[in-house]
């Protein structure tokens, strides 16, 4: 397990956190607003809390009553930790949702949530929310959170119910004090909506007692003079527990965007932030865009310094105990290596150290000069973008976990930054490695010599940060949960030097690099509609984009005058696969009702269909896995291209 060194504020609740931070941390900015290039405007500890009393005052007099549901639909902007402190204090949960949800998702999510106050974010999704009114069942109140707009006839405004929590407070109202004393541990303060996509959202319900320990489990430090970015959208549990570990620490969080990243990078000057893959991925394609765009002596002073940098800290994180061991080292490999990567390292460090001063600092710069480190989370780091950024001096400390676990099982630690895993198991977290096939826990493993490390299977996870359940939704929840144990449908091995390591997953979503979820089965199913295809499986997990593995029907084709005695003969039949690839992007499309990200970028044709009892259950599903490691070298070369 990792070890815990937070030290900044805790509570029993996150309301008696909101308070004590309040109290600790007075004026020190909480949270900083863009403005324009290079400034920022801050708001205060002492100030954001009061500013929830008055709101959360306003939310009592209008009627939410202790664990009632608030919905809050909006992207990153301070009122929405205004309305989390508001919702919090008056002893609600919120239901929180990014701006770019689509008008089904907000119909199903606030009448399945039973959600009768609803927060929005601008004029705009406000009017959309209108429209869909006369749907909704149970929301009697919808209020604008845009401080500078106007809302409409029938429709309340943040800023009013915020000034009706003063003068409410003014004149002696203390009712919200009361809620909060009386908020337990075991009490819901949000309640998250899966992504969905083209299936049904899952509503997961996180308690109070679930963030905290992940406050409190904080593996790294964390002081008043850290700042922090924050680009994520903050709906999701991952960067909704950086927000509240800076409310802990009495950071400062600032408010940032892609189109201003880059700038405001070189403004804040952040100490930390949480990330996801595809920025480092894409600041890596920019570097070296930028280095093949150089003069010659240039680039050949940049792939001197990264081949120098690459020998000494590869070698300096072997002898930290920092390098990935899936097979368990003995005594004797491990002195020999260790001897050999010392006198690498002192050969190499001469013209490390005069290449990164003139070189490699420069990079750094680009994040700002003050970079302490990353949490990436929310898809796997390429390896070699992961090894580009820690070799040259920004450290990426990668993370896992889920929405259900609130998120975090694990993440990478400075002392222990093993490149290729996902670190250290989170305090108070534990693991079990399951056999796929056999229901075997492999890991933990006593009768095994080395007790189940480096064996694969599926990881099921037991904690503090372990949801309550999916919310109206007995049946999920108990396939999830059993006797504790969440079944995170990930695929991965426990290393020999104690970190975990994601290879995979069993279960059917694909979580592409930038974080975007999807269900494949919908999108398999139309593209099995044409009489083309025979089978599909859709492939991308942690990937830019998605692919799919097609079997061509031989009698489809039979019907278009292409003969063939078997898919391998009509696999590589001319033509086949550019008919196939037009079918597949006709099929997935906007005008079929698929977003951007579920559209089909590439096709392999496989040469055999998939067969029951071997690529597929008795049932006539796919076994995904299975798939994945009998095609893996066709999988491999779908992306390789675009990588």
């Amino acid at each position: 397990m990792a070890s815990t060194l937070h030290t900044g504020i805790s509570g029993k609740n996150l309301a008696e956190m909101y308070r004590m931070a309040a109290e600790e941390y007075e004026d020190l900015p909480a949270f900083a607003t863009r403005v324009k290039s290079g400034v920022f405007k801050p708001i205060s500890y002492r100030d954001l809390y009061d500013y929830g009393l008055y709101l959360g005052t306003a939310l009592i007099e209008l009627g939410v009553k202790a664990r009632d549901h608030v919905a809050l639909i909006s992207d990153n902007r301070v009122e929405w930790n205004i309305v989390d402190y508001g919702v919090l204090l008056a002893g609600a949960a919120d239901v929180p949702r990014g701006t770019d949800v689509t008008n089904q998702e907000i119909e199903y999510i606030l009448n399945h949530s039973d959600s009768e106050i609803v927060f929005v974010e601008n004029r705009r999704l406000l009017d959309r929310v209108i429209s869909l009114m006369p749907k909704m069942e149970s929301v009697r109140h919808l209020v604008l959170m845009d401080m500078k707009a106007s809302p409409p006839d029938g429709t309340l405004s943040l800023s009013g119910l915020a000034e009706r929590g003063r003068s409410l407070r003014e004149a002696g109202d203390r009712q919200i004090e009361e809620r909060m004393d009386g908020i337990e541990s075991s009490d819901l303060f949000t309640v998250i909506y899966t992504s969905g996509t083209t299936g049904t959202p899952k509503g997961v319900m996180l308690t109070h007692a679930n963030m905290a320990s992940q406050v409190r489990n904080l593996p790294f430090p964390l002081n008043r003079d850290d700042r922090l970015l924050s680009i994520l959208p903050v709906w999701h549990s991952y960067e909704r527990i950086f927000h509240m570990i800076a409310i802990s620490n009495g950071c400062c969080t600032y408010f940032t965007s892609l189109r201003s990243l880059a700038d405001d990078l070189k403004t804040v000057k952040p100490t930390i932030m949480a990330s996801a893959p595809r920025l480092w991925e894409n600041l890596y394609l920019r570097i070296m865009k930028n280095v093949r765009e150089s003069h010659w002596i240039r680039r050949a002073l940049f792939h001197s310094a990264y081949f120098c940098s690459r020998m000494v800290k590869g070698s300096a994180f072997f002898l930290q105990g920092k390098r990935i061991d899936l097979n368990g080292r003995n005594a004797i490999q491990s002195l020999g290596l260790g001897i050999v990567h010392l006198l690498r390292a002192l050969f190499f460090l001469p013209p490390y150290v005069a290449l990164n001063a003139v070189v490699l600092e420069k990079l750094r710069l680009v994040v700002g000069g003050r970079f302490r480190g990353t949490v990436s989370g929310g898809g796997a780091l390429q390896p070699h973008v992961d090894e580009f950024f820690n070799y040259i001096g920004i450290p990426v400390l990668e993370g896992y976990g889920l929405t259900e676990t609130a998120p975090v099982i694990a993440v990478r630690t400075f002392p222990k930054l093993v490149i290729g895993t996902v670190g250290p198991l989170y305090n108070e977290t534990e693991v079990r490695v399951v056999d796929l096939n056999t229901n075997e826990v492999l890991y933990p493993n006593s009768r095994n010599r080395k007790e189940g490390r480096g064996l694969k299977g599926e990881i099921h996870v037991k904690g503090p940060q372990v949801m309550k359940g999916y919310y109206k939704n007995a049946e999920n929840s108990e396939r999830a949960l059993k006797e504790g144990w969440f079944n995170t449908g990930d695929i991965g091995i426990y290393t020999h030097d104690d970190c975990l390591k994601i290879v995979g997953r069993s279960k059917d979503t694909i979580v592409l690099l930038n974080g975007e979820n999807i269900e494949p089965i919908p999108i398999e199913a139309k593209v099995c509609e044409s009489p083309l295809v025979d089978q599909c499986m859709v492939v991308g997990q942690d990937q830019k984009q998605l692919a799919a593995l097609i079997v061509p029907s031989l009698e489809g084709f039979g019907d278009q005058g292409i003969e063939a005695e078997s898919v391998a003969e009509l696999a590589v039949a001319e033509g086949v696969l550019d008919r196939v690839s037009v079918e597949v992007r006709r099929m997935i499309s906007k005008e079929n009702g698929f977003k951007a990200f579920e559209r089909i970028h590439d096709v392999a044709l496989l040469p055999n269909a998939f067969e029951v009892g071997e690529e597929m259950t008795n049932t006539f599903k796919i076994k995904r896995h299975v798939v994945n490691e009998a095609y893996g070298d066709v999988i491999n070369g779908l992306f390789s291209e675009s990588d």
